[in-house]
């Protein structure tokens, strides 16, 4: 008789990380398991193309980031995963790949939320990089600000020398005002990005982290 051999589907995993050595990942990992949530750090197309959720973080120059993703032979992936709903979430960096192109660069990024990311043009006193904590003014209802009705002020940790500039208004969902007011979170579908960083940013970050971990 026949031996029956089932196959199992493949794991999902909650929460990938995206490793492509421009994020600060293990914060972001620590951050995510302090909200009671499971992830991996990974760069395996395998662990990417079966996470059910998707971080895309980032610290460093435009083009080498591009460089880097594009090596790894993930940037068509991560677009195939947008296409296919899987909640993203872009993160400082992170947040200006998602864009169509750069001043700081001339690779194209992965245009999953129509923009550009402009070079911020400032006079005194102000001077980049925008550093440190400032309020997020979200303005639209989204699943990332779920709840933040709860708290004054929404107020993140930035560091950031560009900014996002949405082809769209649709898609802006958060701003803020240094100098001139950017958008600082963007959302397309079930993609996101946020320009602040979450992960070190306290109660806000947690908050704003878990309601993505829910979606």
């Amino acid at each position: 008789m026949a031996e029956l051999i089932v196959k199992s589907k493949p794991f999902k995993y909650m929460i990938t990380i995206i490793d492509y050595g421009m994020g600060n990942v293990g914060s972001i990992k620590n951050m995510i398991k302090k909200i009671g949530y499971d992830a991996i750090i990974s760069s395996n197309k395998n662990d990417i193309d079966n996470a059910s959720k998707l971080i895309l973080p980032g610290v460093g120059r435009f083009d080498t980031a591009m460089e880097n993703l594009n090596s790894l032979d993930l940037s068509e992936l991560l677009k195939q995963k947008a296409a296919e709903d899987t909640p993203l979430l872009g993160i400082c960096l992170g947040m200006q790949l998602l864009a169509n192109k750069s001043d700081e660069g001339i690779i194209d990024g992965l245009g999953l939320i129509p923009g550009e990311v402009k070079k911020f043009n400032l006079q005194a006193p102000f001077k980049v990089p925008h550093m440190g904590w400032n309020e997020v003014n979200y303005s639209k209802e989204s699943i990332l600000f779920k709840g933040f009705q709860q708290f004054e002020e929404a107020r993140f940790y930035f560091v950031h020398s560009y900014y996002f500039q949405c082809t769209s208004k649709e898609n802006s969902i958060g701003e803020t005002t240094f100098s001139h007011t950017f958008t600082s979170a963007v959302q397309k579908g079930n993609i996101f990005g946020v320009q602040f960083h979450p992960e070190k940013s306290h109660i806000f970050g947690m908050e704003l982290l878990k309601n993505f971990a829910d979606i």
